[in-house]
C-alpha cells in the first residue's frame, strides 16, 4: 500500500529548545492515524511540520513528492489542516469562512464558481450548519465554530485531512456525529486522516492505528490495542488506569489514587 505520509527522522527546535527529535512516521493511503501523547509530548508540532507549517525540508513527503517540492498552492490541495485555534478574520461570516477552504482552486485575483458555492453548501450541510451560513462565527458556542473549521477543511477537498484534536469543544453528541462523518467521508473518498486527541478511548476507537509520542519521541505505534495498555499508559502519562476491551477499541478507564486506609487520596 502507498504511503500519503512519509516523516524520516524528523526533528523540530522551537525557541532554541528541541520539541521532536528523531520522529519516523508512515500513514498509508486511506488510513487513520492518531497521535497521542501527555502535554508537551510534540503532537501538534508533528502536524505543523506534516501540513508544511514549520521548516522540515527533507524529512517529510506527501504521496511520494518532499515537501520542499510542493508549491503552497499544490499544497493546499493536498492537505487540510483543522489547527485547534485557528485564526478568524473579525466580523467574518460561516459561509465567506467555509469558502476560503476553495481559495487553492480559484484563479489568482479571481472569483469563485458555481461548483466552489455548491461544495460549500454541501459540507455545511452535512455537518448540520446549513442555517448558519450568515452568522459570523463570533456569535457562535465553541462546538458550533470547530464543525465550521472542519467544515472548511472539507470544502478544501484535499485527500489529506490534517486534525488537531478536532472534537476538543464538542459536546459528546456533536464530537460523534462529526467523527462518524470524518470516517464515512474518509471510507468514500480515500482520505487519509492523521489526528491528535486527548481523549484517548476515542482515539482508540476510530483510529486504525495510534502513536504515542513522549518526550519528542515515538514511544509506541500499533494498533489501539498494542499501543493503550495499562503498563504504557501508566509509563509515559503517570496515569492510573484500567484499559477495558471494547468491540471498537478499548476504553481507557481513569481509577482514583488511595491513601493507605482504602480512603480516595
Amino acid at each position: 500500500m502507498s504511503a500519503a505520509v512519509e516523516v524520516r527522522d524528523l526533528r523540530v527546535a522551537l525557541g532554541g529548545s528541541p520539541v521532536l527529535a528523531g520522529v519516523d512516521l508512515t500513514v498509508a493511503v486511506g488510513e487513520w492515524v492518531t497521535v497521542i501523547g501527555p502535554n508537551g509530548a510534540g503532537k501538534s508540532t508533528l502536524l505543523r511540520a506534516v501540513g508544511g507549517l514549520l521548516p522540515a525540508p527533507d524529512a517529510v513527503s506527501l504521496f511520494g513528492t518532499p515537501i520542499r517540492a510542493l508549491r503552497r498552492r499544490e499544497r493546499a490541495r493536498v492537505v487540510a489542516t483543522v489547527a485547534q485555534s485557528p485564526v478568524v478574520p473579525a466580523g467574518m461570516a460561516v459561509f465567506d469562512y467555509v469558502l476560503l477552504g476553495r481559495t487553492p482552486y480559484m484563479p489568482p485575483l479571481g472569483r469563485e464558481s458555481a461548483a466552489d458555492l455548491t461544495a460549500v453548501h454541501e459540507v455545511l450541510d452535512r455537518l448540520d450548519l446549513g442555517g448558519f451560513g450568515r452568522r459570523e462565527l463570533a456569535t457562535l458556542s465553541g462546538g458550533e465554530r470547530q464543525r465550521v473549521f472542519l467544515a472548511r477543511a472539507l470544502a478544501q477537498g484535499a485527500t489529506l485531512l490534517l486534525l488537531d484534536e478536532p472534537t476538543s469543544a464538542l459536546d459528546i453528541g456533536h464530537q460523534q456525529e462529526v467523527l462518524e462523518l470524518v470516517d464515512q467521508l474518509r471510507r468514500e473518498h480515500d482520505l487519509t486522516v492523521l489526528a491528535t486527541m486527548h481523549d484517548l478511548s476515542v482515539a482508540g476507537e476510530y483510529a486504525d492505528r495510534l502513536v504515542l509520542l513522549a518526550d519528542g519521541r515515538v514511544a509506541a505505534a500499533g494498533p489501539p490495542a498494542e499501543v493503550l495498555t495499562e503498563d504504557l499508559l501508566a509509563r509515559h502519562y503517570r496515569a492510573h488506569v484500567r484499559v477495558i476491551p471494547g468491540p471498537h477499541g478499548p476504553h481507557v478507564v481513569p481509577l482514583r489514587r488511595r491513601c493507605e486506609g482504602g480512603a480516595p487520596a
